[in-house]
């Protein structure tokens, strides 16, 4: 049943006013015994819990706390997305390529003897619910959909990443975890541009990755990407728009979409990840990786450009925007948020008071900071770089005020 208005949620609080009781709590219980007629002339009933609730909100928020909003998270999966599924599902559909006839559960299965999904990211019957929902296991999504095969003209006019299930190697414990590739592939000379693995798909990864894309070849005009998580967050999204790369984003489970950076994982499955690789660290796998794409796949000529894709790339050294690895380029991958400075110069951040470099009393601030260390913390207002917060050093400034205030200069 639809939830009840706020306007008949009040009506229902109205009538304890006057309800008979020598309590609040008679009086509720006599309101729960009522029928009350919403918008639609539905008649409707409710506990005395539910008024007693509605009561204790509208005291704390008036009427914005008897509202009644849908969840943030309404209908979005929590653990993995439908990109990261189909994903999975490409992997293991090979082995049912000689069945006629297989089912969901076998397909779930399959993934989880692989250690391609774990039961803890995803259920049997989230699993079955996603499937029908986007049709992953249809043979073509895209058959139907009418197609263009093109290539950019120049390198670094637009990028493809993704993201590829990757082998297990030893974490710091000793114990096997899964890993994630990602990967950025440039659309006109089809070179690697960088690609790394990682034990968790998080934002902290995708910073670290883009980062160093970024520093490797230069910055895209364009970066093409699908909808997962950590390629739709506010984060990746403040970089281009700080760097000046236009973010674009794939329709949903339109993988030919990024057919580059899809061919590239192909070959990324044929040629290196049946090598006899070394699986003791993450470390290790991703040395092997660099080795491989630089020596083998960059260096080597690629059927549809007649060309090695590292030397279509120099063509067009002269068009491409470099990043020169410095602090102030630094702070372009940082994360940022909003401060606003107390009348005596400071602000508080992670429990901790920070004084400003400037005098910004009563002022909204935004600071700039390394999401995997706590320092520097570097204050921006109005988008000018102001300079880097230090910690609040109490005795130090009340050293200083009682040298400054001292008429005769006589040290205290």
């Amino acid at each position: 049943m639809k939830h009840p208005s706020a306007y008949l949620r009040m009506r229902v609080l109205g009538a304890i006013d006057f309800a008979q009781g020598a309590s609040i709590r008679e009086r509720i219980k006599k309101v729960s015994e009522l029928t009350f007629t919403d918008e639609n002339g539905t008649e409707r009933h409710f506990t005395w819990r539910t008024i007693s609730t509605w009561l204790y909100r509208f005291k704390v928020s008036g009427v914005t706390g008897i509202q009644t909003n849908d969840r943030s998270d309404k209908g979005k999966t929590r653990k993995i997305t439908p990109e990261q599924l189909l994903e999975a599902i490409n992997q293991v559909m090979p082995y049912f390529r000689s069945k006629k006839r297989f089912n969901r559960f076998a397909v779930y299965r399959c993934c989880i003897e692989k250690g391609i999904l774990r039961k803890e990211e995803i259920a049997p019957t989230t699993f079955y619910r996603l499937i029908k929902e986007y049709e992953l296991l249809k043979d073509d999504p895209g058959d139907n959909k009418q197609r263009l095969a093109f290539a950019m003209q120049y390198a670094n006019q637009l990028w493809q990443a993704d993201t590829l299930y990757g082998p297990h190697v030893q974490d710091s414990s000793g114990k096997p975890a899964p890993t994630r590739l990602i990967a950025f592939i440039d659309d006109a000379s089809r070179i690697c541009c960088h690609g790394q693995f990682f034990l968790n798909e998080n934002i902290d990864a995708m910073i670290a990755a883009i980062k160093t894309a970024f520093y490797k070849r230069g910055v895209p005009d364009q970066l093409y990407v699908d909808n997962g998580s950590i390629y739709s967050c506010a984060e990746i999204s403040l970089i281009c728009s700080r760097v000046g790369c236009i973010l674009r984003h794939a329709p949903v489970r339109d993988g030919a979409a990024k057919g580059k950076v899809e061919r590239f994982f192909r070959t990324v499955r044929d040629k290196f990840l049946i090598m006899k690789l070394d699986l003791s660290s993450l470390d290790a796998l991703n040395k092997q990786f660099t080795t491989w794409v630089e020596d083998e796949y960059n260096s080597a000529e690629h059927s549809a450009i007649a060309m090695r894709p590292i030397d279509r790339f120099g063509l067009d050294l002269k068009r491409i925007r470099f990043l020169q690895p410095d602090q102030v380029n630094d702070e372009l991958f940082f994360a940022e948020e909003e401060r606003k400075v107390k009348k005596d110069n400071t602000f508080s951040f992670q429990n901790i008071r920070y004084e400003v470099p400037a005098d910004l009393r009563d002022k909204t601030i935004t600071i700039r900071f390394d999401r995997s260390k706590a320092n520097p913390i570097i204050v921006y207002y109005k988008s000018a770089r102001i300079g880097i917060a230090k910690p609040l050093d109490l005795i130090s400034n009340g050293l200083l005020r009682r040298t400054n205030t001292n008429p005769q200069g006589v040290s205290l």
